[in-house]
């Protein structure tokens, strides 16, 4: 990925010197304590981040921990006391009026917690407003509100006012809004905080295929931690100003930076977060549909299992044998077509959660396949490999590992 957005030393301090606080921040003082003393607000201080093209980059951290400081520095909304921000390699922080105009215009928009829209406007009305500011010919800009209402799910409700929809629906006029710009990046500040839970989880999957399928880079505030986990390409965890931690939500997962991060990323679900691919094992073992059962026996043999995968040459997966049926077919003189099994075994894919997995591999009597978009076998995972996911214990993973393979492959 092409780095899109990099944020170096950044400091946001407010008050009527905030320049001067600086070296007491430098000194390790508090939050409060510089606050009680000079009545100066710490809101950031030298957070550096890089984030790439077309990746969900989430800020995390608790009230006051400076994530909505921050976003509002990378529209300027807030002008850094210090540092640089630059975007496509330019420096926003040296933008006059009219460049940083055209900046937020052309590169960037923002979704807010609380929608913002105009009651008096229709769904139309309100998605197309950033374009009827810039100027854009009614008929142009009524297609691409149209376009990015159908893109949301709202298609039907052009002409419904916001108090005529529910929370979900008026964030997803508000995302559509932000999106009839074209924006290159989209700064989303806890945008989902306000709904109920159920609403909740669909905006997040909503999001998630807007994504797929627009690729846009988008930079996330929350401060829930399964939130975050769960959309995050990576995370960055903020506490009093301070970035803590920056990574993938399984690299903080593994390795927390500190007792800070620990106790933060406690009662995560892991099951919720960790995918498919995450805690699956490479197939090692697999035969051709075109092998004899000879080659599968022995492929078994060498690899102390008593089943294996069969697939075709684009990898597809075909069946499964298992020892005693090809040990039997070869008795029978049977080819190995005529003793796999099709139907006896899971399919799941990369992406899929582990929480989905859960209940096919504690039922079924083979591992799962787990294949990727074109459908090829990419790895296999065992009851023990969920168990090991939720636990995080490589420990049970290693010392288990072995008792199961021979009998459940």
């Amino acid at each position: 990925m092409s780095e899109k957005m990099k944020i170096e030393n950044v400091s946001k301090i407010f008050g009527p010197k905030p320049k001067s606080i600086i070296p007491m921040v430098q000194e390790g003082k508090e939050k409060d304590e510089i606050l009680a003393e000079t009545g100066h607000t710490v809101g950031v201080y030298n957070a550096s981040m890089s984030i790439n093209q077309g990746e969900i980059f989430v800020i995390m951290g608790l009230s006051g921990s400076g994530k909505s400081t921050l976003i509002r520095c990378l529209n300027m909304l807030n002008k850094p006391t210090g540092g640089a921000i630059y975007v496509d390699g330019e420096n926003i922080v040296d933008y006059n009026k009219a460049d940083l105009k055209k900046y937020r215009q052309d590169k960037i928009a923002m979704v807010f917690q609380h929608f913002g829209l105009f009651s008096h406007r229709t769904v139309l009305g309100n998605v197309e407003y950033g374009l009827e500011i810039r100027g854009v010919e009614k008929e142009e800009r009524h297609e691409i509100a149209l376009k990015n209402i159908e893109v949301v799910g709202l298609k039907g409700y052009e002409d419904k006012y916001p108090d005529e929809l529910s929370g979900g629906m008026q964030q997803r006029v508000g995302l559509a809004r932000a999106l009839a710009n074209d924006p290159d990046i989209l700064l989303m500040d806890e945008p989902f905080s306000a709904l109920d839970p159920l609403i909740r989880r669909e905006m997040q999957l909503e999001l998630l295929d807007i994504q797929e399928r627009l690729q846009k880079t988008i930079i996330f505030i929350t401060h829930d931690v399964n939130e975050a986990f769960k959309i995050g390409d990576r995370v960055a965890v903020m506490k009093d100003g301070k970035v803590v931690q920056i990574g993938t939500p399984e690299d903080i997962l593994d390795e927390p930076a500190n007792d800070y991060i620990a106790n933060f990323i406690a009662d995560i679900d892991r099951s919720k977060v960790l995918q498919a691919n995450h805690i699956m094992i490479k197939p090692n073992a697999l035969v051709s549909v075109k092998d004899g059962l000879k080659v599968a026996i022995r492929e078994m043999e060498e690899n102390g299992i008593s089943s294996v995968f069969v697939v075709d040459r684009q990898r597809h997966l075909q069946g499964i044998v298992t020892i005693d049926d090809a040990i039997e077919g070869l008795r029978n003189k049977q080819t190995l077509q005529d003793v796999m099994r099709i139907e006896e075994f899971e399919i799941v894919q990369a992406d899929d959660y582990v929480h989905d997995l859960i209940p096919k591999a504690l039922y079924s009597k083979y591992p799962l396949a787990v294949v990727n978009e074109e459908g090829r076998v990419i790895g296999f995972i065992l009851r023990v490999h969920v168990l090991a996911g939720l636990t995080g214990d490589e420990a049970v993973r290693e010392s288990e590992e072995h008792q199961e393979i021979p009998a459940n492959m």
